[in-house]
C-alpha cells in the first residue's frame, strides 16, 4: 500500500478515538537487525511538549516490549483499519517471548522512513518517534484512588514520551 508523509502542521486525527476505540500498535527495536517487538496499546496521548510534537505511550515492565523500549532509542505507533482488529487482539495478548507472534498476526514489518524501529505495511497511519523522556508512574501520585484498581499486581507503567519525527498515511 503506498504511503505518503503528512506534514505535522497538516495532521488531523481523532485522538481519543485512536486510543480508546481503534487501538494502536507500539513497536520498538531495529528493523535492519530484525530485533523488535510489538504490542497493542490503548493508553497514551498525542500533543506538544517542550515545543515538540510527541506521542506518549505506557508500557508495563512485565511486557516483553519494555525491554526493547529500554534498549532502543526509537519506536513507532501505528493505527490500522477495523479489519486488523483480530491481529491487534493477538498482538496485545500473546508475548513475543513465546514465539513469532508477528507471523501469527499476519502483519508485514517494513522499514520506517526516519527511525530504526519498524513500521507495518498494513498500517493506515504511523507515527515515527525518537524517545526523549521516560518516567515511572508511582501510586503516591494517584489523586484518584480508583486508578489503583488498574494495578492489582503493582506493575506500574513506565511512560515514554517520543518526539514525532515523521508521520505517514497509507
Amino acid at each position: 500500500m503506498p504511503r505518503s508523509i503528512v506534514p505535522l502542521d497538516e495532521l488531523t486525527v481523532r485522538s481519543y478515538h485512536l486510543w480508546e476505540t481503534q487501538w494502536l500498535l507500539l513497536c520498538a527495536g531495529d528493523y535492519a537487525s530484525r530485533r523488535f517487538n510489538a504490542m497493542t496499546i490503548g493508553w497514551g496521548s498525542i500533543g506538544s511538549m517542550w515545543g515538540r510534537p510527541f506521542v506518549h505511550v505506557a508500557v508495563r515492565p512485565t511486557r516483553y516490549t519494555f525491554e526493547f523500549m529500554q534498549h532502543y532509542p526509537t519506536f513507532t505507533v501505528s493505527a490500522f483499519s477495523e479489519a486488523f482488529r483480530p491481529a491487534l487482539q493477538l498482538l496485545g495478548t500473546r508475548s513475543g517471548r513465546d514465539g513469532d507472534k508477528m507471523r501469527a498476526a499476519g502483519l508485514t514489518p517494513v522499514a520506517s522512513e526516519k527511525v530504526a524501529a519498524p513500521s507495518f505495511a498494513e498500517a493506515e497511519l504511523t507515527f515515527e518517534c525518537r524517545t526523549m523522556y521516560w518516567d515511572d508512574l508511582t501510586p503516591e501520585h494517584f489523586l484518584d484512588p480508583a486508578i489503583e484498581k488498574n494495578y492489582p499486581e503493582r506493575d506500574y507503567h513506565r511512560i515514554y514520551f517520543g518526539e514525532i519525527v515523521c508521520v505517514w498515511r497509507a
